[in-house]
């Protein structure tokens, strides 16, 4: 969440930092702004809303300079306004910040009585007033920093910039991720490497607690005890980057659609070459394993329930799912027989990168699920494993999330043999299931126009349940997750079994159920469960297969078909329909499908 963008260029930078906050859209945001040097100047320009706010005010009223900082701003301290959008100034400084300051109010207090006054609700302010401060005591701007940085808690992602310096910028992390791009003649800044393509091609990562001092001839980078640091300076193609909506209205719909392009690319990673059996990543080793803790959030937390099934089935392995924001806070007693799998999309997850750490630091090893290679998760896992889904763009997960179940498939296969609790036929009988589901996730596809009709009647619902039992109650959690996400309807999900425990209560004939159940060993109890609902006027969709919805007769509301499947593989196949039933009722209440309010794409605060 939030974006930075910095740049020490040859040419003016406001539109390029504009271009590059674009690219950044996706992690949401609610104001934005964009200061730079000029002549020796501090100067700024900042909007509330959406990019083209600051679009339209800098065509107003231009900035010049090749000098600059942007931010996207996802409001934490103070709520979206011009007075709270970054970057924010103090006397000769400028700064723009991700992260939370822990500590702010002790340092506003502190301030406040040595007669400074504060303009903003922010804690990112506290950052400026400490720098000002420093600088008007005679502390050199690197100095100034420095000596801020010093006084801050909490998780941040910084950059700096001086009156009067127009060739120097100062950039630090501290649990948000920042990256520094290497130009011809020039040095840039971003909160990933999004946000430089196609600015530069030559990337490095800070690492936790580094600070960098940037000039045009020069980047000078220290760790967290202020050491002179080299970081690695990778060369990522600008085409890892690229994405466009090509036909589709929105991102979301795209995304949905390239699933079988992306699944078959994750599955060839994984798989042998004639889709019968797992690859077992290099390093990973389920033989002596005692204990397993996945660990995400959101839409990851639900592929973790998914992969608890398929761990403790095929693997007999003890799995324990955690929501990362709760986990390291209940301080659980690990150890060496400890192994934990963290998912995370971007792998720059704040809560999920403190509970990884949490594991490292009581000796467990770490297992990394991301689809960003290069992330700060994944550099501080033993093994990271790639889902290869490419960029994902709108906020709400969809290709994200089945490559994730994918990956978690196959490592459920790789644990299941290394353990021995897995036959090679019945491996074998998998991974050919698993080599399916491109095929099948195109065909459930095609069923988009009844799902888009089925969806003008959804948008109509001020409440929707979602029913699943076995690896399907995570897609029913999942379900409603994603309508509530983009179409703002409130929608939960829960274990069939558990209805008639309570949320029974609900059914009306206003409240749409939708039952996901393909035909397996659950499918009979399924059905049972959709009858008391029935019973009780409720309206039922329900999602099978052909030979389930025969079975099923004729009472339900609405049906939807999908393609017959081994069960091990449809909690993979039955995503599609869940995804397109929350963008279709989204489009047509005309909410902001790839954008939703208050949400943002990579949480990188707690």
């Amino acid at each position: 969440m939030c974006g930075i963008v910095a740049i020490l260029g040859r040419h003016e930078v406001a539109p390029l930092i504009l271009e590059a906050l674009k690219r950044l859209e996706y992690r949401g945001y609610d104001s934005a702004g964009i200061a730079t040097v000029h002549e020796g100047r501090l100067g700024r320009r900042r909007a509330v809303g959406k990019l083209i706010a600051l679009s339209d005010l800098l065509v107003r009223d231009p900035i010049r300079g090749k000098a600059g900082i942007g931010h996207t701003r996802w409001a934490t301290h103070g709520q979206p306004s011009e007075r709270n959008a970054h970057p924010h100034q103090a006397g000769r400084v400028a700064v723009v910040h991700n992260g939370i300051i822990e500590n702010f109010r002790a340092l506003r207090t502190e301030l406040e009585a040595e007669g400074v006054v504060f303009e903003t609700e922010t804690d990112t302010e506290t950052i400026v007033q400490l720098c000002n401060r420093a600088l008007a005591a005679g502390a050199t701007p690197v100095a100034a920093a420095r000596a801020t940085l010093a006084r801050l808690q909490g998780a941040f992602a910084l950059c700096f910039l001086f009156d009067g310096e127009a060739d120097l910028l100062v950039a630090a992390r501290r649990g948000s991720p920042l990256a520094v791009g290497y130009g011809d003649g020039e040095v840039f800044v971003g909160s990933d490497a999004l946000a430089l393509a196609p600015l530069t091609s030559r990337i490095a990562y800070l690492e936790e607690g580094d600070h960098a001092v940037l000039t045009r001839a020069e980047v000078a980078i220290f760790d967290a005890e202020g050491r002179p640091a080299a970081r690695e300076i990778q060369h990522v193609p600008v085409e890892n980057f690229y994405a466009e909506k090509g036909p589709y209205k929105h991102f979301m719909a795209k995304e949905v659609h390239e699933q079988p392009t992306v699944i078959a690319d994750a599955l060839g990673h994984y798989l042998t070459v004639d889709r019968k059996a797992a690859v077992a990543p290099a390093g990973v080793d389920f033989a002596a394993v005692d204990r397993l803790v996945l660990v995400a959030c959101g839409t990851a937390h639900y592929a973790c329930h998914v992969a608890k099934y398929w761990f403790e089935s095929l693997a007999r392995l003890p799995v324990e799912i955690e929501i990362a924001s709760e986990f390291r806070y209940r301080e659980p007693p690990l150890g060496a027989g400890t192994l934990g799998i963290f998912v995370s999309q971007s792998g720059e997850t704040a809560d999920t990168l403190a509970a990884l750490r949490y594991v490292r630091g009581q000796g467990g090893r770490i297992v990394s699920v991301v689809n960003v290679e290069t992330s700060t998760i994944a550099r501080e896992s033993d093994v990271a494993l790639p889902i290869l889904a490419g960029p994902e763009i709108g906020v709400a997960s969809t290709k994200a999330f089945t490559c994730q179940l994918t990956v978690l498939a196959i490592l459920a296969l790789v644990a299941g043999r290394q353990r021995g609790t897995l036959a090679a036929a019945d491996e074998e009988r998998l991974a050919t299931a698993l080599g399916s589901v491109p095929g099948l996730m195109a065909r459930a596809l095609t069923a988009e126009p009844e799902i888009a009709e089925i969806a003008k009647d959804l948008s109509r619902a001020q409440d929707i349940l979602f029913l699943g039992r076995g690896s399907m109650y995570p897609l029913a959690l999942e379900g409603a997750l994603k309508l509530k996400e983009i179409s703002y309807i409130h929608a939960e999900g829960y274990a069939s079994g558990e209805l008639k425990h309570g949320p029974i209560a609900l059914i009306d004939e206003d409240v749409p159920v939708i039952v996901l159940a393909p035909s397996d060993g659950l499918f009979d109890k399924t059905v049972s469960n959709m009858q008391e609902v029935m019973a009780r006027d409720g309206k039922v969709l329900l999602v099978s297969d052909a030979g389930g919805l025969e079975e099923a007769g004729p009472g339900p509301w609405r049906t939807l078909a999908m393609p017959a499947c081994d069960p091990f593989v449809a909690p993979i196949l039955y995503a599609a329909p869940a995804q397109l039933l929350a963008y279709h009722t989204a489009v047509f209440k005309g909410t902001d499908v790839d954008q939703p309010r208050n949400l943002a794409k990579s949480v990188t605060v707690e």
